[in-house]
């Protein structure tokens, strides 16, 4: 009986555990969780609901998702989709249902619907599950793995390291002669004060567009402002396709918002034709942009440098151009980050270059796989990084099963 040891009892082992014993009965597979709990991720992503996947179901058009990892994606992609977790999910009596913004959950709306579909296949399988296992080290010997806990020492034919951003678990990777891309975090919200938005937490707007300024990254939608300055999905795809960029910056970076999504001439000229139909009525009492906030407007008005009782009759042409700029080119200095907890990813990891994706298997060491964040894969919010997590489970659950 081959027997197979999974680091990480999180989403990517138990998938590849699952997928794995159903494939081939004969395996022996034992997953080891260095922590008290497993599926600790799974429990708390999508605020509790478990934001499995996204209704995205073009392989090419899903990578395009992942700052790291959209080459060597596509094709297990072409193996297993989205619309393939879609089945699997509900080939276990766990149906999914797509929300507004194309985010993937349980019907059930908890990721409870989740957890117990992994436990009850693990335990209908046979699957050893072992918490509070941590690995201190893994090596060769003879044709086996060595797999060293502080409780026991494990033999088993195939390895699978599934164990998410964990500094101990790349350590280990390194001494199995891995290369691994420094971990810098990923998504997270950019910390700016600025008077313009200060005091204005939970205001936001529809489709706003974000530049990071001496870069070509620009990203458009959502954004919302916050305690410590914008965040909404504008800004944590920016700060995905950025990590890099803004790490090797110190986190000291200006971005440019478009407010409006607008050019800055269009808008010049709405203002134009409100300071002649609007003539008597005073700027600040009312936003003529439906997607701007009257409080974000009265900002954007005082920052114009026009006056709290001036009419629009009164605007002169400086003061016009000043507030086409504030709404459609606004500068805000970004200084640090505020890591977006619940979907805490990181970019960094195994260096992809050395592994076959066609297995998910190192190509420096058979029967020795990874799956997961341990990997130089990141993905935006939206259940992208879930998806990665799945894929390379089941195709890894399908080499090791042959």
């Amino acid at each position: 009986m081959k027997k197979v040891i999974i680091i990480g009892g999180g989403a990517a082992g138990y998938f590849t555990a699952i997928n794995a014993k159903e494939l081939n009965p004969e395996l022996d597979i034992t997953i080891l969780e260095k922590g008290k709990e497993v599926l600790q991720k799974v429990k708390i992503s999508g605020g509790g609901r478990c934001n499995v996947t996204h209704a995205c179901f073009e392989p090419k058009e899903l990578t395009k998702f992942y700052p790291r990892g959209e080459k060597e994606l596509l094709g297990p992609f072409y193996k297993f989709m989205t619309g393939d977790t879609f089945e699997w999910f509900e080939n276990r009596g766990v149906p999914l249902k797509i929300e507004a913004d194309n985010r993937v959950f349980p019907e059930a709306n908890t990721s409870k619907a989740i957890i117990d579909c992994f436990q009850s296949a693990v335990d209908n399988l046979g699957i050893t599950v072992l918490k509070n296992h941590g690995v201190n080290s893994v090596y060769q010997q003879d044709d086996k793995w060595v797999i060293n806990t502080k409780n026991q020492v494990f033999e088993a034919d195939f390895v699978v390291v599934a164990a998410g951003s964990s500094k101990k678990v790349w350590d280990l990777c390194e001494t199995l002669n891995h290369t691994v891309i420094e971990p810098v975090p990923s998504l997270f919200t950019f910390n700016i004060k600025d008077k313009r938005i200060i005091d204005l937490g939970g205001i936001s707007v529809p489709n706003a567009e974000v530049i990071l300024v001496g870069s070509n990254l620009e990203n458009s939608g959502p954004l919302l402002i916050t305690h410590w300055g914008l965040s909404g999905p504008a800004i944590l795809k920016l700060s995905a396709f950025g990590a890099r960029i803004l790490a090797d910056k110190n986190y000291q970076y200006n971005v440019l918002v478009n407010w409006l999504g607008q050019d800055t001439n269009s808008v010049l000229e709405e203002l134009q034709e409100l300071k002649k139909s609007q003539a008597k009525k005073q700027v600040i009492l009312k936003s003529p942009f439906s997607d701007i906030p009257r409080r974000l407007w009265e900002r954007f008005v005082t920052a114009s440098e026009i006056k709290n009782n001036q009419n629009w009759a009164d605007v002169s042409n400086k003061q016009l151009q000043n507030l086409a700029n504030e709404l459609t080119k606004g500068l805000f200095n970004a200084n640090g980050r505020t890591t977006f907890k619940e979907e805490f990813v990181t970019a960094g990891g195994v260096d992809l270059k050395e592994i076959n994706f066609k297995r998910f298997e190192s190509k420096k060491h058979k029967n020795l796989f990874f799956v997961g964040e341990v990997l130089n894969i990141d993905a935006v919010t939206g259940g992208f990084n879930f998806q990665n997590a799945w894929t390379g489970g089941f195709i890894c659950a399908n080499a090791i099963a042959e």
